[in-house]
C-alpha cells in the first residue's frame, strides 16, 4: 500500500493522544478513495484478518454471529450466496469439518456462488453466476450431497447512493435467498441474510417467523459503526409446508416459491 506517516489525533472519548496511520500515497485519489484507504489501514479487523489468514474482515462477522446463534456443526451442508472473496467460506469449512481434519466427526460440504470469480478454496466449491437465476440455482443444487443445513447470504447490490433504492434492491436479494431457503433447507436448518437497515427488514423477519423456531436481527461488532448493514438470522426450520405451531397434516399445500408466505 506504500509507505505511511503518523498523525497525532485525539479521540472523542478520551483526551489521550493516539497514533493514526495515514498513507502518504493519496495524491490523485478521490476523497472517498482516500477515506477508504485510511479506514482500511487503521481497521483492527483488517489487521486481524491478515494475521489469521482470512481473506476479508467479514469473516469476523460470521464468527461472531455463529458464536451467538448455533448455525453450523460438523457434517453440515452450507450454501453461500455472494461468496467472494471467500472469507465466509473459510469460516464455514472449518465449522462443518469440510476438510475432514477432525477424523472423529462427520465431514460437511460448502458450496458458494458469486457474480465474481472466487479464488480456489478447496474443498469448497464455488460457482460463478447470478444466484437469482434459476439455472444457477439448478447448478448449485446439483453439487449438494443433501439438503442444505444452512443458507448464507452476504450479497449486496452495487450502491447507487440513493438510500431507499439501495435498501429496496438488497431487500429483493434477501427475499430471493429466503425463498430458496424455504424450498431447499433441511429440517431444523438455518438462514442468515445481510440487509441494509431501512424499514423493510422487519417485513422479512415477520414473513420468516412462521417457518422457523426463532428469527432475529443482529449487528455484529465487526460491522463498522457507520454501516447500515444488519443480519437476519432464522434458526430451527420447521418446513415451508407446515407453519410453526401447526400440527402434522394441518399445513398448507406447497406451491410456487411466492406462495410460501415470503
Amino acid at each position: 500500500m506504500g509507505s505511511v506517516f503518523y498523525c497525532r489525533c485525539r479521540t472523542f472519548s478520551s483526551s489521550a493522544a493516539v497514533l493514526k496511520r495515514i498513507p502518504n500515497d493519496l495524491k490523485g485519489r478521490g476523497k472517498s478513495s482516500q477515506e477508504w484507504l485510511i479506514r482500511q489501514m487503521n481497521d483492527p479487523y483488517v489487521k486481524k484478518a491478515k494475521l489469521e489468514n482470512y481473506r476479508a474482515r467479514s469473516a469476523y462477522k460470521l464468527l461472531e454471529i455463529a458464536g451467538r446463534v448455533e448455525l453450523m456443526r460438523p457434517g453440515g451442508v452450507v450454501v453461500e450466496c455472494g461468496a467472494a472473496p471467500g472469507a465466509w467460506s473459510q469460516v464455514a469449512l472449518r465449522a462443518v469439518n469440510a476438510d475432514g481434519r477432525d477424523a472423529d466427526r462427520p465431514v460437511g460440504t460448502v458450496v458458494g456462488v458469486d457474480l465474481l470469480t472466487v479464488q480456489p478454496l478447496p474443498p469448497a466449491i464455488h460457482l460463478q453466476g447470478d444466484f437469482t437465476a434459476a439455472e444457477t440455482q439448478r447448478r448449485l443444487l446439483a453439487l449438494l450431497p443433501a439438503p442444505p443445513t444452512l443458507v448464507l447470504s452476504d450479497m449486496a447490490p452495487r450502491a447507487s447512493g440513493v438510500r431507499q433504492l439501495d435498501h429496496d434492491r438488497i431487500l429483493a436479494l434477501g427475499y430471493a435467498v429466503a425463498q430458496f431457503a424455504l424450498r431447499q433447507l433441511a429440517p431444523n436448518g438455518a438462514l442468515l441474510v445481510k440487509l441494509w437497515a431501512g424499514g423493510g427488514e422487519r417485513r422479512l423477519t415477520d414473513s420468516l417467523a412462521p417457518f422457523f423456531a426463532r428469527v432475529r436481527t443482529l449487528k455484529p461488532a465487526a460491522s463498522r459503526t457507520d454501516s447500515a448493514e444488519v443480519y437476519v438470522v432464522a434458526v430451527g426450520f420447521v418446513g415451508a409446508t407446515r407453519r410453526k405451531g401447526e400440527g402434522r397434516g394441518t399445513g398448507r399445500k406447497e406451491g410456487a416459491a411466492g406462495e410460501t408466505g415470503v
